[in-house]
């Protein structure tokens, strides 16, 4: 069963200089319940298509589907139905672990009581239950992102959208925030829509890869299968395979471009 589905999803920017088309007709379909890598180079059209299948960003051409919902149609329903981990995060840094948490199940019409038993339950599935009197501020990388995570996870959402998560983290951090991953998608069946410029992440977790390049879909399959088609061995390294499909691989300034 797809969570989304995409046709021809497009995105031109107009500027001085004229049209960009960032994305220039993305198909892809994500099954319920999995782990799925979306790769690229600087530029592939990563950011722009995240942002559509989010409702930040209006496409200008195509159609989608998200959770059931149509993008463009409903994209209220979309929100509900979703949670999203930018790479930025979101925590305000002067309030407590508790108080965030409690405030983002208001935002979600949670009832008071109701909002803080949530982020008792939160707290207690991702590790934080004795930091919740903490600032967030004082919290490490990693606690910081799994209290981002928490806060996308308050409406128990169907799919949760990973922005380059891990960037920044040491590599404990790394290993715990891998664990949290796999644990959404067997635990809770959770589908899982992850960015990464970590190719060592992307092979570790994902069920699927999906790769684009200039706007487009260039390869998707297994990490076993993209490897022996494109790398020539199933033990061929993704680098290898990422840089036979695009002729780049990725790097740290590929989360850079907020547009592109």
């Amino acid at each position: 069963m797809a969570i989304i589905s995409t046709a021809g999803l497009a995105r031109t920017f107009r500027t001085k200089h004229g049209p960009v088309e960032a994305v220039r007709g993305i198909d892809l379909t994500v099954r319920a319940g999995e782990i799925l890598g979306f790769l690229g180079p600087n530029g592939a059209g990563k950011t722009t298509t995240l942002r559509m299948l989010t409702t930040l960003l209006k496409p200008t051409g195509g159609a989608a589907t998200v959770a059931g919902h149509d993008l463009v149609a409903d994209p209220a329903a979309v929100r509900r139905a979703c949670g999203y981990v930018a790479q930025s995060g979101g925590v305000d840094p002067q309030i407590s672990v508790r108080e965030e948490l409690v405030t983002q199940g208001r935002l979600y019409r949670l009832t008071k009581a109701r909002a803080v038993a949530r982020a008792e339950e939160l707290a207690e599935d991702l590790g934080l239950t004795g930091l919740l009197d903490r600032r967030a501020g004082a919290l490490s990388g990693g606690q910081r992102r799994r209290l981002d995570i928490a806060m996308a996870l308050t409406h128990r959402p169907k799919l949760l959208f990973l922005d380059e998560p891990t960037t920044g983290l040491d590599p404990g951090s790394r290993a715990d925030l891998w664990n949290l991953i796999r644990r959404l998608r067997d635990e809770h069946g959770t589908t899982v829509f992850l960015t990464t410029h970590y190719l060592d992440e992307a092979d570790a977790l994902s069920d699927r890869l999906v790769i684009v390049d200039e706007g487009v879909v260039v390869a998707e399959g297994t990490p076993g299968a993209l490897k022996l088609r494109y790398g020539g061995a199933p033990d061929a390294t993704l680098q290898d395979t990422f840089l036979a499909i695009t002729g780049r691989v990725p790097a740290p300034s590929d989360a850079a471009p907020a547009a592109l």
